[in-house]
């Protein structure tokens, strides 16, 4: 039977991390054996402490600074030995049964390297990033301002929600959602790790990338579900840190697997990137600005 090692990477999200791991003992995997391990990003909020007094078995492995995401998931990758590996964020619930149901898909299909899920958030709506394809730069633009999210926007302009696939069906896609991804350890073993340039933000879709660039499938699987809940562990608005990280990922992505070809494009693109960025640090202080109470800095 298949071994799993289940991969946590936390910052400062206490309430959170005790959720998620508190679902993993209620719906554990039971095909073979689980090994929980919780990378701790240097948070001050004692999650350290709560994992070690309430979750002894869980592998915790703290770190002495914000490695960011990429490099702290590497700290279990690197030496990881189950069949299968999953990486799942702390802002996460597994349901009954969605564990061995895909570990049962992956096993069954020696062609796939990486399977996700549905995502819900709390609230039971569907969260569209769990399925995606790669973006092109018209794509993207349409996803961003917000005209490729609308019903009826068509498949060029939709593109990067991997419209072609609903919701509840399973297929394969370009890409899925880093807040769950179930790997197979010998696909993992040629992709290699993720790509520590990212420090938060793109990183998954990267290595979804790199998976299918050596010949392992991606497989969207609508009809299991598990509960996500959006930007808990990064806030609702992102600070500046997070949002340069978000779109130095974005113009890492297009440096990595597109650039070069059209010099004009590409400055078009590099150009896009920074203006988005301007516009979301904008947006987030002005946000911050408001939610924060009368008297206290945002």
């Amino acid at each position: 039977m298949p071994s799993l090692d289940v991969v946590i990477v936390s910052y400062q999200c206490r309430a959170l991390v005790e959720r998620c791991l508190a679902s993993l003992e209620r719906h554990p995997f039971t095909r073979g054996e689980q090994r929980v391990h919780l990378v701790e990003n240097a948070s001050t909020d004692g999650t350290a402490a709560l994992v070690a007094e309430r979750f002894p078995h869980v592998r915790l492995h703290v770190l002495s600074e914000n490695a960011g995401f990429s490099a702290a998931n590497n700290v279990v990758l690197r030496d990881a030995d189950g069949d299968q590996v999953l990486l799942l964020n702390p802002d996460t619930e597994v349901t009954p049964g969605a564990l061995d149901a895909l570990s049962a898909r992956l096993d069954a299909d020696p062609g796939i390297g990486m399977l996700g899920c549905r995502l819900v958030q709390d609230d039971g709506t569907f969260d569209h990033a769990a399925k995606r394809s790669f973006p092109t730069p018209l794509s993207a633009l349409a996803h961003f301002t917000g005209v490729g999210r609308r019903a009826g926007a068509g498949t060029r302009l939709g593109q990067y929600r991997a419209t072609e696939l609903g919701e509840h069906e399973c297929g394969d896609v370009d890409a899925v959602n880093g807040a769950f991804m179930l790997v197979r350890r010998t696909a993992l073993q040629e992709v290699g790790l993720l790509d520590e340039g990212y420090w938060l933000y793109m990183e998954d879709l990267d290595w979804c990338y790199r998976f299918h660039q050596a010949g392992w499938r991606v497989r969207y699987e609508g009809d299991v579900t598990i509960v996500h809940v959006k930007g808990g562990t990064s806030g609702r608005h992102r600070r500046l840190r997070q949002n340069v990280a978000f779109h130095r990922g974005m113009a890492r992505f297009y440096r990595k697997f597109h650039a070069g070809r059209n010099p004009l494009l590409d400055a078009a693109v590099y150009g896009g990137i920074a203006a988005k960025l301007a516009i979301a640090v904008t947006r987030s202080t002005t946000a911050r600005a408001l939610a924060a109470p009368a008297g206290r800095p945002s």
